[in-house]
């Protein structure tokens, strides 16, 4: 018998798990471990509310987790309650699927004003993290501004602009919908240090700001390349320009909010008395390696709230080697060390999309058979679960996700499929109703 211990449970833990019960079959124990009471990670907790198709993976990961060999060992933290030396003593393979859940800093003057958010702690903040339920981010003044050019700057964008009716049917948790509806900006301005030729944003998410009740986009005409340039370009990319390209023939005036598509523009400064009051913003040119250089022209744009949606970190755990410059674990290939794996951006760093985590946790399943030629007689869960009663750890299992799960959904408002607990007493109060 494997036993294999696997710390996040998100979708890079569960397709990793999947993959292990495809690789061994019954010859496998898999304990999935998670600070939170809650599972599923950035599917409950990043995931844009107003994606609900997205989330629908998460019924994959309930078949694995209800299956005989898996199970879900919540509201335990790795490190605090039981350390990584102590679970390599307990299993045959620990595997860390712990994600990128920091934000990387912007590490310019005034970053630390308040009204200075990192994108994990919004988006944590409106999806109900408990992390971040008490982050009440200021929505008063002219103007936000989002550093960004990926799909989580369209996220925060689009729920910054949303009604509260075009927010129905989402699980957007009420504090945060109450919350939204107090914001008085006018402007929110999407810095972008390339152009439109070097976004991340995909069709999908950029077309869904052309339909906004109370908001329009709008990209200045000369920040956009001739068409004739848009031929080479890889065809989602493409699609995404051409949606830029339509951005810059609307009237953005004729609705309350515009949401300002700012390409070649690097934020150096934000300042203030006390709190946000504007970023200084640097205009940029391509250099021929295709990076973004400053070209010593500034201006100011005002704003209440700045929103960094310019990447993540994996926070570094004791007892597991750690690439401080590409801010994830050291590894070769998903290799840490004898017994110790990393799956996900905690391998990769915060790159790809839901589904490429699966190859993902197929790679390091197949790395385990080749590493453990032999089932090593390991404790396993037996052994986990004696220490976790001797420190007096308050366990969650599946069973008890599910009936958290289930008052949740009873507890939800009109038209949203669930009110989500947004602490861990609550989770835990619902666990024992």
């Amino acid at each position: 018998m494997r036993h294999v211990a696997i710390i996040g449970s998100g979708p890079a833990g569960y397709y990793t798990a999947e993959a292990c019960q495809k690789q061994f079959g019954d010859d496998v124990r898999v304990d999935i471990i998670d600070r939170l009471p809650v599972p599923y990670g950035l599917i409950r907790t990043g995931v844009a509310p107003d994606h609900q198709s997205i989330k629908g993976v998460s019924r994959r990961y309930e078949a694995t987790a209800l299956s005989d060999n898996v199970r879900f060992v919540g509201n335990v933290t790795v490190g605090e309650h039981v350390s990584i030396p102590e679970l390599l003593d307990l299993y045959d393979a620990v595997v860390m699927a712990t994600g990128a859940p920091a934000d990387r800093p912007l590490g310019i003057p005034g970053d630390d004003l308040p009204g200075v958010v990192g994108s994990a702690a919004f988006v944590g903040w409106y999806n109900g993290h408990p992390d971040f339920a008490d982050l009440a981010p200021v929505l008063s003044g002219p103007g936000a501004v989002v550093v960004g050019a990926g799909n989580v700057a369209l996220d925060v964008a689009r729920i910054l602009a949303k009604t509260a009716a075009e927010l129905e049917g989402s699980d957007i948790v009420s504090h945060a919908l109450d919350h939204l509806g107090t914001a008085s900006h006018e402007t929110i301005t999407i810095l972008a240090r390339r152009g439109p030729h070097q976004i991340a944003m995909t069709p999908k998410e950029l077309g869904e700001l052309g339909h906004l009740s109370r908001a329009a986009p709008h990209v200045d005409p000369a920040d956009l390349p001739p068409e004739a340039d848009d031929a080479p370009l890889e065809p989602g990319l493409r699609k995404s320009v051409t949606h830029l390209r339509n951005f810059a023939t609307i009237d953005a005036a004729a609705k309350p909010i515009t949401i300002d598509f700012d390409f070649y523009a690097m934020p150096v400064a934000i300042e203030g008395g006390g709190k946000v009051e504007r970023v200084i913003v640097e205009r940029t040119a391509i250099g021929p390696d295709g990076g973004a250089h400053g070209t010593g022209e500034t201006y100011a744009v005002p704003a209440a709230l700045v929103v960094s949606c310019i990447g993540y970190r994996t926070p570094p755990i004791e007892g597991v080697p750690y690439d401080a410059k590409l801010g994830r674990f050291a590894n070769v290939e998903g290799r840490i060390g004898p017994g110790l794996y990393a799956v996900g951006w905690a391998r990769r760093g915060p790159t790809g999309t839901i589904g490429t985590n699966r190859p993902d946790g197929f790679l390091i399943a197949e790395h385990i058979v080749q590493d453990t030629i032999d089932a090593s007689g390991k404790a396993g869960r037996a052994g986990l679960d004696r220490i976790l009663a001797e420190r007096g750890i308050d366990v969650v299992t599946f069973r008890d996700w599910q009936k958290i799960e289930a008052a949740e959904n009873a507890a939800a408002r009109d038209g949203s499929p669930r009110e989500k607990f947004t602490s861990i007493d609550a989770m835990l109060a619902a666990r024992n109703a």
